[in-house]
């Protein structure tokens, strides 16, 4: 699939995305939702799946808000992580939320999916997707950071639920 380079673009792919990998979910039973995944050694089970979308979800609104909204100038990636070391971030925010409930994950992902869509609408095709046209987006767009938080990202939770659902039939 191509990664989106319009507004109406990303919008229809995050949420074709969001309602496959919800589809998928739906399709598991209550125990294969909570089965640990038998091919994964950090996000182990659906719920670990929800979770990192959920938290990306969560850099990608508090750093529009950090700094489109607050004029204040924040990176995308909390201190002390950098692009170098995410992966121990990752390991982190799997680790933080271990008591959380599937229901809570499946409630809190469709919470901030919304969110996210609100915060996409906002802006112009330009806004979204012309390199530097925010000072605090770098070399890159405020769309490049959002696809990643959404259509790229339910694409690749959407392979791993796949793969847990080949691995129940063997």
């Amino acid at each position: 699939m191509a990664r989106p380079q319009t507004k109406r673009a990303l919008l229809s792919q995050s949420q074709d995305n969001f309602k496959k990998m919800s589809s998928l979910i739906d399709q598991f039973t209550p125990e294969q939702e909570q089965q640990i995944f038998s091919f994964e050694d950090r996000d182990r089970n659906v719920r670990d799946v929800l979770i990192h979308l959920y938290e990306w979800h969560q850099l990608l609104l508090n750093w529009v808000e950090e700094n489109h909204v607050n004029h204040h100038q924040a990176d995308f990636l909390p201190v002390p992580y950098t692009w170098r070391t995410y992966g121990d971030m990752n390991v982190q925010l799997q680790k933080k939320h271990q008591d959380t409930s599937l229901n809570d994950a499946k409630a809190m992902i469709a919470e901030s999916h919304t969110k996210v869509m609100t915060l996409i609408n906002q802006f112009s095709d330009e806004a979204l997707f012309t390199k530097r046209y925010f000072p605090w987006t770098g070399t890159t767009s405020v769309g490049s950071y959002c696809v990643s938080a959404t259509s790229s990202h339910y694409d690749w939770a959407l392979k791993k639920l796949k793969k847990h659902q080949r691995t129940l039939k063997e």
